[in-house]
C-alpha cells in the first residue's frame, strides 16, 4: 500500500479562482498591481494563472508605452500553447491578447528559421512574439543585446535561468539588466535556491519587485479540490513488476518512468512502456491521427493512453498536439512520460502523479506534483506517489538505494512546507491563553527581537528548511540512528550558522526554536475536544495551550519519516538500512560525542553495561558509536 507522509486538507473557499471586474483571479490582480515595475519576479504555483497574468501586464505596458514589444520565452514548444490568443475584453479588460501566427515560434519548424523570424519581429511593427528559451538565446547571440531595448522579455519557468556564468539564459538576463532599457517579467512555480546554483545572484535579485502567491493560498481557494496526499510505495526487484500495485487506471494519471541512466531504469524505456501497457490489458487500437493507444482491461473497460516516451518526433508531435487541446474527461486516462509533461503542462483532470525513482531536484518534484493539483469537478483529492526501490541487503548498490530513499522522503517533507498553511509562533506570557488557528503561543519560546531574525522567520524559513532537508547528516537521521537531542541541539544550529554566519549565538537559538516548533507542530496530528485544541506529541494528545519549547525540543522532528520507513519495511530490510546508514554516515563530530557522553554514563548506570553497536534500539546504537568515537579520540591523543 501507499503510505502518505504528507496529508494536507483544504477549505475549498473558491477564492483563488474567482475573478474581479477586469476578469482577473486573485493572483493575477496581485501581480497586475505591480505592473509598472521594470523588473518583476512572479512566483506562483501551477494553475494559478501566470500565463494570463503576463498577458494583463504586457498589454498594459504596451498601452502605456512603457515598452513597444513583448517577447514571451518558454522552455519547450508545448508550453507555448499557454499563451494562445485570448479575448480578455470579453471579461472586462481593455485589450485582447493576439499573437500573429508568423510570430508564434512555438509552432513546428526549424530553429534557424525561428531565429530569423525573431530578427524580423524586432524590426517590424508587430508587438508580440512567443518563442522557446533556446530561440531567444540564439537570437541574443546573433543580434546582440541592444536589439532588445524597449522590449518586455517575459521568461516563463524562470528557474531554468542560472547565476552560473556558463548559463546563456542567465547571461542574457544579466546583460538585459546592465545594458538595455528592457523590462523583464520572470515567472516561476518553483524558486528553490536549495537546488544548487542560485537562479539569480542576490544583488541581481534585489533589483526585482517580487510578487509571491503561495501554494496554500492557491489550493485552499479552489472549488473542488479538498485534499492532497504525498506518499511512497516501496518495491523489490524491477519496478515494472510492481507498477500495477500503485497504478489505478480508474484515476486520471500521469506516470513518469525513470531516467535511463538511473538505477531504477531497466535501460530500455520502450520495453518498460510495453510492459506497463501489458499490465493494464490488451491493446485494441492506436489512433493514426493522435497516436492515442486504446487498451482493453480484463473487465472490458477501454483505457486511453498517451505515450510521450516515444522519441519519433513526428509521432510524438501528434500526441502533444492532441493533449494540448484536451477538453473532455474521456479524451485520455493515462499519460506515460519520461522527461516531458512536467512544467507548464496542463491536464486539469489529472488526479494522480505517479513517479518512479528518486528525483534529485526540488524544482522538478514540485513541478510534477503541480500536474495533479489543478481544480476540476472530477476530483476532490490529488495524490503524488513516489515508487521507490526497497534497499536490498544482498545488493552491492544498497548504499545508493538507501541514499535515494532517504532523499526522496526529505524532498516530500519539504513539499509540505510549501503546500500546507503557515503557522505563527509567539512566546506565551503569564496568563495569556488566546490562540488563533494560525497563531500558536509557546511557553519559553524566544522572541525574535532583531530585524535580521524577523526577516529570516518571515521570508526565508522555507529556504532554510530546504538547506536542512538536503543536509546529508540530517537526511540520515530519518533512519532513526541519530538521537533527538543531537538533531535539535547539534545538527540544526550548525546548519543555521553555516547558512547565516553573521548571526549571534542568541539569534541562532531564536531561529532554531522557531524552526523546531514549526517542523514538529506542522507534522503533528491535531484535534479538538470541546473548546480545547489538542496536539499529539510523543504518542499522547496534550492541550495546545500547554505547549512549551522544552516539550517541543523532546520530539524528533523527523519521527514521521522514520515511521513511514519502519511501517513499510520488513525488520530485515529496516535493519539493513540502519546498518547501511551507520556505515556511510558522516563521522561523528566532537560536539555530538561530547553532548552524548552524559547519556552514555546514564545508560551504563541504569543498565550496568555499555551500549551495543548491534542494538535494535537506534538510540542505544548511536550511544555506542559515540563511545567508540571517544575511545578513538583518546587513543589518538595518547599516541601524540
Amino acid at each position: 500500500m501507499t503510505e502518505n507522509i504528507v496529508n494536507v486538507n483544504y477549505e475549498a473557499t473558491g477564492k483563488s479562482i474567482q475573478t474581479n471586474k477586469l476578469g482577473m483571479r486573485e493572483m493575477q490582480a496581485k501581480a497586475y498591481e505591480a505592473r509598472n515595475a521594470q523588473y518583476l519576479l512572479l512566483k506562483a504555483p501551477p494553475a494559478s494563472g501566470k500565463s494570463r497574468a503576463l498577458m494583463f501586464i504586457a498589454l498594459d505596458k504596451l498601452k502605456t508605452k512603457q515598452v513597444s514589444k513583448v517577447i514571451v520565452a518558454v522552455p519547450e514548444r508545448s508550453i507555448g500553447g499557454s499563451f494562445k490568443n485570448t479575448k480578455l475584453s470579453d471579461f472586462g479588460f481593455h485589450s485582447d491578447w493576439i499573437v500573429e501566427d508568423e510570430y508564434n515560434l512555438c509552432l513546428p519548424g526549424g530553429e534557424s528559421r525561428k531565429v530569423s523570424a525573431l530578427g524580423r519581429f524586432l524590426d517590424s511593427d508587430s508587438d508580440k512574439l512567443i518563442c522557446t528559451h533556446s530561440t531567444l538565446r540564439f537570437a541574443f547571440d546573433k543580434f546582440g543585446v541592444t536589439k532588445f531595448n524597449n522590449c518586455l522579455i517575459a521568461i516563463d519557468e524562470f528557474h531554468h535561468v542560472s547565476a552560473n556564468y556558463e548559463s546563456k539564459l542567465g547571461e542574457l538576463v544579466r546583460m538585459l539588466m546592465d545594458s538595455t532599457s528592457a523590462h523583464i517579467l520572470a515567472m516561476t512555480g518553483s524558486y528553490f535556491r536549495g537546488d544548487g546554483i542560485p537562479v539569480l545572484m542576490p544583488e541581481d535579485e534585489a533589483k526585482f519587485y517580487k510578487v509571491t502567491y503561495n501554494y496554500y493560498e492557491q489550493l485552499n481557494g479552489y472549488t473542488f479540490l479538498k485534499s492532497l496526499g504525498i506518499g511512497f510505495h516501496f518495491y523489490h526487484g524491477r519496478y515494472t513488476e510492481a507498477i500495477d500495485e500503485v497504478l489505478d487506471t480508474n484515476k486520471k494519471t500521469i506516470l513518469h518512468i525513470p531516467n535511463v541512466n538511473s538505477g531504477e531504469s531497466t535501460k530500455d524505456k520502450y520495453i518498460e512502456v510495453d510492459t506497463i501497457l501489458d499490465k493494464i490489458g490488451e491493446i485494441v487500437d492506436v489512433n493514426s491521427e493522435t497516436n492515442i493507444i486504446s487498451v482493453k482491461r480484463t473487465d472490458g473497460k477501454i483505457i486511453k493512453v498517451a505515450d510521450l516516451v516515444n522519441d519519433n518526433a513526428t509521432e510524438r508531435e501528434k500526441t502533444i498536439t492532441f493533449l494540448r487541446n484536451v477538453s473532455s474527461l474521456d479524451d485520455v486516462d493515462l499519460i506515460i512520460a519520461l522527461g516531458m509533461a512536467k512544467e507548464g503542462f496542463d491536464w486539469k483532470y489529472c488526479e494522480h502523479a505517479l513517479t518512479v525513482g528518486y528525483r534529485g531536484s526540488l524544482t522538478e518534484i514540485i513541478q510534477i506534483i503541480g500536474r495533479c493539483t489543478r481544480d476540476s469537478s472530477n476530483k476532490t483529492h490529488a495524490q503524488f506517489t513516489n515508487l521507490i526501490a526497497e534497499p536490498d541487503a544482498e545488493n552491492n548498490e544498497v548504499i545508493e538505494a538507501v541514499n535515494n530513499m532517504l532523499k526522496a522522503i526529505a524532498a516530500s517533507l519539504l513539499m509540505e512546507q510549501v503546500l500546507a498553511p503557515n503557522f505563527n509562533f509567539k512566546p506565551k506570557n503569564g496568563d495569556d491563553t488566546t490562540n488563533s488557528s494560525k497563531t500558536i503561543k509557546i511557553k519559553g519560546l524566544r522572541e525574535p527581537i532583531t530585524p535580521r531574525v524577523k526577516n529570516i522567520l518571515d521570508s526565508d524559513l522555507t529556504e532554510l528548511k530546504a538547506s536542512i532537508l538536503q543536509d546529508p547528516d540530517m537526511v540520515k537521521s530519518f533512519s532513526g540512528a541519530v538521537d533527538t537531542d543531537v538533531i535539535n541541539h547539534v545538527f540544526l544550529p550548525k546548519i543555521i550558522m553555516t547558512k547565516y554566519p553573521d548571526l549571534l549565538d542568541d539569534e541562532v537559538e531564536t531561529v532554531r526554536e522557531h524552526l523546531v516548533a514549526d517542523m514538529v507542530i506542522r507534522h503533528s496530528e491535531k484535534s479538538t475536544h470541546g473548546d480545547k485544541r489538542l496536539i499529539k506529541l510523543v504518542d499522547q494528545f496534550i492541550n495546545i495551550e500547554e505547549l512549551s519549547i522544552d516539550l517541543i525540543d523532546s520530539v524528533n522532528p523527523f519521527q514521521q519519516a522514520y515511521e513511514v520507513i519502519s511501517k513499510n519495511m520488513t525488520p530485515r530490510v529496516l535493519k539493513s538500512i540502519q546498518e547501511c546508514v551507520a556505515a556511510f554516515k558522516v563521522n561523528m563530530t566532537d560536539d555530538e560525542a561530547i553532548y552524548l557522553w552524559p547519556k552514555i554514563q546514564e545508560f551504563v548506570k541504569v543498565t550496568r553495561r555499555h551500549p551495543s553497536l548491534d542494538a535494535l534500539d537506534p538510540h542505544e546504537r548511536r550511544l555506542a558509536e559515540a563511545l567508540v568515537y571517544l575511545r578513538q579520540v583518546k587513543r589518538e591523543q595518547k599516541n601524540e
